[in-house]
């Protein structure tokens, strides 16, 4: 994927994948989350938006 504009950032696709659906997460956002490659998370629907959080298990 080519690199986005400025302002432009925060814009993903979705893709599909052998059946599943994907969402790219910039890297800045997985840095100030804290957030590691498959670190597990729980995907929310809140109205017609999806939340997603750390998983505390």
């Amino acid at each position: 994927m080519g690199r986005r504009k400025v302002g432009q950032e925060s814009i993903r696709s979705v893709q599909k994948t052998h059946g599943t659906y994907t969402i790219s997460i910039p890297i800045e956002t997985m840095r100030e989350l804290g957030w590691q490659e498959r670190q597990r998370v729980v995907v929310t629907k809140s109205g017609t938006k999806l939340v997603i959080s750390d998983f505390k298990g």
